[in-house]
């Protein structure tokens, strides 16, 4: 099931974390959620970074594969 998440979606879902941060910054603590912000656009950048297809890269189901 998540092997078929798009990276696309998988930063769309990481994003919704935003809207908790963003509460808690305005409700709580200023700061506090402005880190909790940053953290998840950074884990949602890694995310996408971490996802997406590698130019060139081989793998063993294209016939190329060792």
């Amino acid at each position: 099931m998540l092997e078929s998440l798009s990276p696309r979606g998988a930063v769309a879902v990481g994003l919704l974390a935003l809207v908790p941060t963003v509460i808690f910054g305005l409700t709580r603590s200023g700061l506090g959620g402005l880190i909790a912000t940053v953290n998840v656009v950074l884990i949602s950048a890694a995310l996408y970074v971490t996802m997406t297809p590698i130019e060139g890269h081989r793998t063993a189901t294209d016939g190329m594969g060792a």
